[in-house]
């Protein structure tokens, strides 16, 4: 979907992500041979990514989130890890993306059919809350009821708005998020995926060597592409 792209300036500058740790990677031992195009050292038995390499990268997929927000196309972004969970969660609300930052279901997207289901069961327990429904049913009965609401909006609160499949999914963390990378590999969504050196980077469509486990970095990394989403919205909603 991506075509012929536009280049633009993102001010995505190399002290900036040394100050991050973006450069920092895994142990020397535990590494994916096919990163060794984006290591530039090792320090310590480190890994450390060449960040001109991540510059590159990441612009070019500023450039790719611009494009397709410019013409009002929907995001999801995935990070489940503590380290990530915030992060993925404020800055999906600030660019109104989907997200998922606690638990990937198997088949969220695969069996949308069934997701789908979920989203509905979902919304109208929450109807029911609002409207002081579960507070008037017997106190066992509420009490299910609200645990079963808790646990949706856990696992479905970030896409509870989702209508149908993303067109494009952002990826914290390769490793982790596997099985949500291999859902979208089956149903053709493109993939932007921040990597750390024991990922492979030919999984995704666009992957962006960084630090995964430092806040800073994945806040940095995922910082610069909502600014992109966001500059792409307002492109959109002013050609309208």
């Amino acid at each position: 979907m991506w075509g012929k792209v536009k280049r633009r300036y993102w001010n995505i500058n190399l002290p900036e992500m040394m100050e991050a740790g973006v450069h920092f990677g895994h142990g020397t031992k535990k590494w994916n041979p096919r990163m060794a195009p984006y290591i530039s050292a090792k320090r310590k038995g480190i890994h450390i990514t060449n960040l001109t390499i991540t510059a590159r990268f990441l612009s070019e997929a500023c450039d790719l989130v611009f494009d397709a927000a410019s013409r009002g196309k929907s995001f999801l972004i995935v990070g489940t890890k503590n380290k990530a969970a915030d992060s993925v969660a404020s800055a999906a609300i600030k660019a109104r993306c989907h997200y998922v930052n606690k638990k990937w279901l198997g088949g969220m997207l695969t069996n949308w059919s069934t997701t789908e289901t979920r989203l509905h069961k979902f919304r109208d327990l929450r109807a029911e809350q609002n409207m002081g429904k579960l507070n008037r049913l017997p106190k066992r009965d509420a009490a299910m009821l609200k645990r079963k609401l808790s646990a949706l909006q856990s696992y479905l609160g970030g896409i509870k708005y989702m209508t149908g499949l993303p067109d494009i999914v952002i990826i914290v963390d390769q490793e982790k998020e596997y099985m949500a990378l291999q859902e979208c590999a089956i149903l053709g969504i493109p993939t932007i995926c921040l990597i750390d050196t024991n990922c492979n980077p030919d999984l995704a469509d666009i992957s962006i060597p960084a630090n995964d486990d430092a806040i800073a970095s994945i806040r940095l990394i995922l910082n610069k592409l909502v600014f992109a989403i966001c500059e792409g919205r307002y492109s959109y909603i002013g050609n309208r």
